[in-house]
């Protein structure tokens, strides 16, 4: 990330005013597709993603020149404060508590699947300011430093063993009020232009590409009824199809995105690309599940063959584990039922 800070190049959906390259759509979509076809490391892009787009857009200056830098400088990481263990779809219903004292809010709560918060700087935190009215509009938004005393991160191990998600305790953390983004009671306005910015990113959608490039080459690798698993027709069917729906997926996406800038959100429209985002990505990965076969299994590839060699330790790290991690993208910045319904009322106007 530093790398591609001193590159100019971590905050491409950034305008170069706002520190980015400024690139137009499809130069962003071009370096993208190339960046993840190298198979270059995944980033932690939070900060230039959602909490780089809201404070560009509602932030006070002081809050921009403050953060903005260490963004771009990948200085400073961020992690999501949004989900909790009563409110994961239903964010309105979330219960952790910012008390009012003086010139701190007194923060007492648990956020829950916080990815990134074992090693964030700091986190874009929902809280309830109030409980009078509507339950979305007693929210506001901190901007919370992870060293503060009170802070606990307990890990929380994905079912393929990895380490993303966390369990963050606050107990009594005391947060200056110069760090809440907005007016009291804004955090639900704020939180939506957010989840627009998550749920439109093109960045992951390019990741697919390179998902069906490592398919390629496991089938090629592979065999099934002695020959490579890429000459089998049920095999090609299968992927015609999923290509096909992603080509459309890609296509949409564009299109929607084209006007789209780091401070001016995607819309209503971000569910329909989030959507056909989580069914390439959990079907690209479940091919890949297949076409990897016995060897695809977490259990030892040689026990269960009683001979022949291991597949490529690469390969085999992305069969059972791109599959189990894809199954989260089904609730993940809000459920696959949540975004057909906005889709329905918001869009479809049914």
């Amino acid at each position: 990330m530093e790398i591609l800070s001193r590159q100019g190049w971590i905050a491409v959906n950034w305008t170069a005013q706002d520190g980015g390259p400024g690139w137009s759509l499809l130069e962003r979509s071009v370096y993208e597709e190339e960046y993840y076809r190298a198979k270059a490391p995944r980033t932690c892009d939070v900060g230039v993603r959602m909490v780089g787009p809201v404070l560009l857009a509602f932030g006070s200056d002081t809050q921009r020149e403050r953060f903005l830098p260490r963004i771009l400088d990948s200085s400073e990481l961020w992690c999501q404060g949004y989900s909790e263990p009563g409110a994961g779809s239903d964010l309105s219903s979330l219960q952790t508590k910012a008390v009012r004292d003086g010139d701190h809010y007194r923060v007492q709560g648990t956020k829950i699947w916080t990815s990134y918060a074992h090693f964030a700087d700091r986190m874009f935190a929902l809280v309830r300011t109030s409980e009078e009215g509507k339950k979305r509009e007693g929210i506001s938004i901190l901007l919370i430093d992870m060293n503060l005393p009170g802070i606990r991160v307990r890990p929380i191990l994905r079912m393929d063993g990895r380490h993303e998600f966390n369990q963050v305790f606050l107990d009594d953390v005391k947060v200056p009020v110069a760090d809440r983004i907005g007016e009291e009671g804004e955090g639900w306005k704020l939180a939506n232009h957010l989840l627009g910015h998550e749920r439109g990113n093109m960045t992951q959608i390019m990741m697919i590409e390179e998902m069906f490039d490592t398919l390629a080459e496991i089938s090629a690798t592979e065999t099934v009824e002695g020959g490579p698993v890429a000459d089998s027709a049920d095999y090609r069917r299968a992927l015609a199809k999923i290509e096909i729906e992603y080509m459309s997926l890609r296509c949409t996406a564009e299109k929607i995105m084209q006007d789209v800038t780091a401070d001016r959100a995607v819309g209503r429209e971000a569910s329909v690309v989030k959507l056909g985002r989580n069914r390439s990505t959990q079907d690209v990965a479940h091919l890949m599940y297949a076409a990897g076969g016995y060897t695809a299994m977490r259990a030892d590839p040689e026990a269960i063959r009683g001979k022949g060699a291991l597949p490529d330790p690469n390969y085999l790290f992305r069969m059972a584990p791109e599959y189990l991690d894809s199954r989260k993208s089904s609730i993940a910045g809000g459920s696959e039922e949540i975004q057909k319904d906005l889709i329905a009322r918001r869009i479809l106007g049914l």
